[in-house]
């Protein structure tokens, strides 16, 4: 089973943050969608299995015409094998989302959503410098359920300077209150180049605090096991069978083909990446050719990346399949370089997988990269 992945580089406000910004006149949207239908024209030998999951992400698709979208799922229907119950997700931010909307999304496959809510407080939306209102991410999800969308996911920020312990488990019991059967859940973190790393070396906002990030996690972790959620991956919650199928295919390996500037394509072998640049992908697609780089993966790359995803899910590292697809001396190598983590209770091994404990899922990303084969 494969995935498509669909980035739509444009959103109406950018976040503190996020460097990603862009305009969406009409011409240059029109531009860009039409680049975007030749791509898959010209992708469409890259997936052989049939598509189970689909995923405008980005950016922000909830600003663009339900018609683009609409347009974008029926080329693709024409270029590979859809399945019938295959899952369609749409990131939106909730100043998008209205009664119309959401009923056009449906009436055009769209069977899943993905709310960029961050918190349910005024002041944590005015320093993150979001768009939308507290008032606001609490009606999108109210209008969300009213139109049938049950199967839906909100994205929630934890360790910004204006956010208490009480505060952070007010939007988490929020989220449960409000009976969302998905949550995805990250720390704030700081990217280089970007209007947050400026203002906090201007020390016009507070730094980062990675204790109180620990804090919220372990916190959250709580609440949630509480919730009946299961933690299914670092970042992700959910209810016994809203996982998201799209972002499971990632972490499982499967297949996918990115369409836009900056998406990723996988087929298990190599990856490759698009160009970012809206303008240059939009002039060499009008020229029939895919503006990408591509790496072919050696065999201790693709073990690498087995360990760093598998890591991060609640099933861990199937040691089996380490033995019968990477050899009996990369399977030794991983258990002996795994030892110190299991000495300290980090790692833990349960049915022949390797897996974070729960102190450890605090160092998962730091654990993968000390199990890498180098």
């Amino acid at each position: 089973m494969a995935g498509v992945y669909i980035h739509i580089p444009f959103c109406r406000k950018a976040c503190h943050y996020c460097n990603f910004h862009f305009s969406t006149t009409i011409q240059l949207r029109e531009g860009f969608v039409n680049a975007l239908l030749q791509e898959i024209e010209l992708q469409k030998t890259y997936l052989s299995e049939p598509v189970t999951t689909i995923y405008f992400g980005g950016g922000t698709p909830s600003i663009f015409p339900s018609a683009d979208i609409e347009n974008i799922i029926f080329t693709l229907k024409k270029s590979f094998i859809i399945e019938n119950t295959a899952e369609i997700t749409l990131e939106a931010n909730p100043d998008d989302i209205t009664s119309e909307k959401l009923a056009e999304w449906k009436e055009i496959g769209i069977n899943r959503l993905s709310i960029g809510i961050q918190s349910f407080f005024e002041k944590d939306l005015l320093w993150m410098n979001r768009a939308h209102t507290a008032q606001q991410a609490f009606d999108c999800i109210a209008l969300a359920k009213k139109a049938g969308f049950n199967n839906l996911t909100i994205d929630l920020i934890y360790g910004t300077p204006t956010l208490s312990d009480e505060a952070w488990e007010k939007n988490v019991k929020t989220a449960i209150d409000l009976q969302v059967p998905h949550l995805s859940c990250y720390a704030l973190t700081v990217e280089p180049k970007t209007a947050l790393e400026k203002l906090i070396k201007q020390k016009t906002l507070a730094d980062i605090d990675t204790e109180k990030q620990a804090r919220h996690f372990e916190l959250l972790m709580h609440w949630m096991q509480e919730a009946g959620y299961e933690h299914y991956e670092i970042s992700n919650f959910a209810k016994p069978g809203f996982r998201s199928k799209h972002n499971s295919s990632y972490w499982q390996g499967k297949p996918y083909l990115g369409l836009g500037p900056s998406a990723h394509s996988f087929n298990g072998l190599s990856r490759q990446w698009n160009v970012a640049n809206n303008a240059l992908y939009i002039q060499s697609i009008k020229k029939g050719l895919v503006p990408f780089e591509a790496e072919v993966l050696t065999r201790e790359q693709q073990l690498n990346e087995y360990i760093m995803t598998s890591l991060r899910t609640t099933e861990g590292i199937s040691l089996e399949k380490v033995k019968l697809n990477f050899g009996k001396d990369k399977y030794e190598y991983l258990i002996n370089t795994a030892r110190p983590h299991l000495n300290h209770h980090h790692l833990t091994i349960e049915n022949d997988y390797l897996k974070t404990t729960t102190k450890g899922k605090l160092l998962a990303d730091g654990i993968a990269a000390d199990l890498f084969v180098l």
